[in-house]
């Protein structure tokens, strides 16, 4: 158990690359080689594999799990229960050779229950609606709902850069 500052103590953190300001909260586990950002807030119950990015100030709600090939901007919030795809054809023990890259752009916003799936890249500023599945590329600043997950026009306004 953890007695760093701003890691609960009933996580398991086993990477260094933290950034000041980060949280870390109960029954988390981010694997080594996880890189996460200043001023990021991992709610409880979440998963982090080793090859995951975090920027900073990125929130991940509860129950998230973020596989090894995610890369996700600065300012990005992502809602509890959003589910990450990274492997498109999954069997036991049969593993991909390098994982798909999914990006998450800054200020993009991911409600909760929503599925991404590997590969694709969200848009600086755009939004998932809650339960969305993300098929493909969603250009900056839309909104995607549904099933599969189609544009609805604009997200709401991104709040200015600090």
């Amino acid at each position: 158990m953890s007695t760093r500052p701003g890691i609960h103590a009933l996580a398991d953190v086993q990477t260094e690359q933290i950034g000041e300001g980060s949280t870390v909260w109960q029954f988390c586990v981010v694997l080594r080689g996880a890189r996460i950002g200043r001023d990021c807030n991992i709610n409880a119950l979440c998963l982090i594999e080793g090859d995951v990015i975090l920027g900073d100030r990125v929130t991940v709600k509860s129950g998230v799990q973020l596989w090894d090939g995610v890369r996700v901007e600065d300012d990005v919030f992502i809602g509890p229960n959003v589910s990450f795809v990274n492997n498109p054809y999954p069997r036991s023990k049969q593993y991909l050779e390098q994982p798909l890259i999914t990006v998450i752009e800054r200020w993009a916003s991911i409600g909760a229950n929503a599925t991404i799936l590997g590969g694709v890249r969200i848009g600086a500023g755009a939004m998932i609606g809650a339960g969305s599945v993300v098929t493909r590329d969603v250009p900056p600043g839309e909104l995607w709902v549904g099933n599969p997950a189609r544009s609805r026009g604009p997200a709401p306004a991104v709040p200015p850069a600090a």
